[in-house]
């Protein structure tokens, strides 16, 4: 069965940094994307970074400048670094894959983890 887990949540003063980590786990044939989305509370769920199998990268506006997807494509993980973090960075982030498994080519999500943003 696939798997996303996901690491690396946790309290940061402004300014400071932060790397969550997503390793997707089970039997697979191959990821065609892998990204990160966050959920503030009270908000929609929003794309924050997005690195497709032949590493094109994209970024929400908000983030752009500051953190930095990233992929193992032997081991099969995924990391983003948070670098100058703001209060508006608060959210529970989320790991996201696009797969091609035994049962066809699926969407997964990880469990979540929180990032909270505070002095």
């Amino acid at each position: 069965q696939v798997q996303l887990v996901e690491s690396g949540g946790g309290l940061v003063q402004p300014g400071g940094s932060l790397r969550l980590s997503c390793a997707v786990t089970g039997t697979i044939i191959g990821i065609y994307e892998l990204a990160w989305y966050r959920q503030a509370p009270g908000k929609q769920r929003e794309l924050v970074a997005r690195i497709t199998n032949d590493a094109r990268t994209d970024y929400a506006d908000s983030v752009k400048d500051r953190f930095i997807i990233s992929r193992d494509y032997f081991k099969n993980t995924m990391a983003l670094q948070m670098n100058s973090l703001q209060a508006d960075d608060t959210a529970v982030y989320y790991c996201n894959a696009d797969i091609l498994d035994y049962e066809g080519r699926n969407d997964y999500w990880g469990q979540g983890t929180q990032v909270t943003v505070s002095s």
